[in-house]
């Protein structure tokens, strides 16, 4: 496992980074706006085809984390690649996936058309698709379950059903990187199951690489290889079971926190008036038999 400290302080050695062939390369990395840090020395190598599960409360800088992978926002220091260059925007060589937000049900737009953007989105003016690329909207829409309702309008799908063809989209283009941002958000457990099943047979048959924001760990356990968390400037990588701990929780927030295992899943409460959790009551990660939060 490694742990990164809080600004100012010495960090810990770390393991040489592997300059080669990896998918992600985050090289003493630190990322602020202003004054504030949202982490800084982050140090972390990850590997094609690997899925990693980002965690961490609101505001600890895991879109933020996203954001400096597709080129959207630039690190205050150190060095950061992806798929072996500097970011970019626009690569097609990545797959993003956003949070889900219901489309208002008068949207004129079918799920087939919303597919279709993944390909020809960046063009100027609503030219048609060619017969190739139809036929990667359809080899799409199979891959994720959704030919029987890809020609409904996509504001009368359910939140699951959009979120489907939003990941569709994101793969129409055969990306090597797919990021994902709190994409079981507002799902309830059978969507967030389905989704998360989705994004991980997708890693492992094609041996694409996964970064998967949550704040939820435990639909995407069987999945996740690793996990990064982030809170107050500090950071954590490794494993659930090296990370997801009460030892390395409590380095991280700075006060008492607590891990703890029940029926397979992870919770993590803690002294929501002193660790900087972000709920009022203790906050634990939420239960897979109610709706996200």
């Amino acid at each position: 496992m490694i742990v990164g400290q809080a600004p100012g302080a010495v960090p810990e050695p770390l393991t040489a980074l592997n300059r080669d062939g990896s998918a992600i390369r985050f090289d003493r990395a630190t990322l602020g706006y202003g004054p504030r840090i949202v982490w800084s020395d982050l140090s972390l190598v990850v590997q094609p085809g690997e899925f990693l599960a980002v965690l961490g409360p609101n505001g600890s800088g895991k879109t933020s984390m996203l954001r400096a992978l597709l080129g959207l926002t630039a690190l205050g220091a150190g060095g950061l690649e992806v798929l072996g260059s500097v970011p970019r925007r626009g690569n097609p060589a990545i797959g993003y996936v956003p949070q889900h937000a219901g489309f208002d049900r008068d949207v004129p737009m079918r799920g087939r058309d919303l597919v279709g953007l993944g390909v020809n989105g960046h063009r100027w003016g609503f030219g048609g698709l060619t017969p190739v690329e139809r036929s990667r909207v359809a080899e799409a829409l199979r891959a994720v379950g959704a030919e029987r309702y890809a020609d409904q309008p996509i504001g009368r799908l359910s939140g699951g059903e959009q979120q489907r063809l939003r990941i569709a989209q994101a793969l129409v283009g055969n990306p090597r990187l797919l990021l994902c941002d709190e994409p079981l958000a507002s799902l309830d457990l059978r969507y967030q199951q389905e989704i998360a099943e989705l994004i991980g047979s997708w890693s492992r048959s094609s041996s694409g690489t996964v970064v998967f924001v949550t704040h939820d760990v435990n639909p995407v356990l069987a999945y996740a290889q690793r996990v990064v968390f982030v809170v107050n400037g500090r950071w954590a990588a490794g494993t659930t079971d090296e990370v997801l701990t009460s030892e390395t929780m409590t380095r991280l927030y700075g006060a008492p926190v607590e891990v703890v295992r029940v029926r397979g899943r992870i919770i993590v409460v803690g002294d929501a008036t002193g660790s900087g959790l972000d709920l009022d009551e203790p906050y634990e990660f939420p239960d897979p038999g109610a709706d996200a939060r």
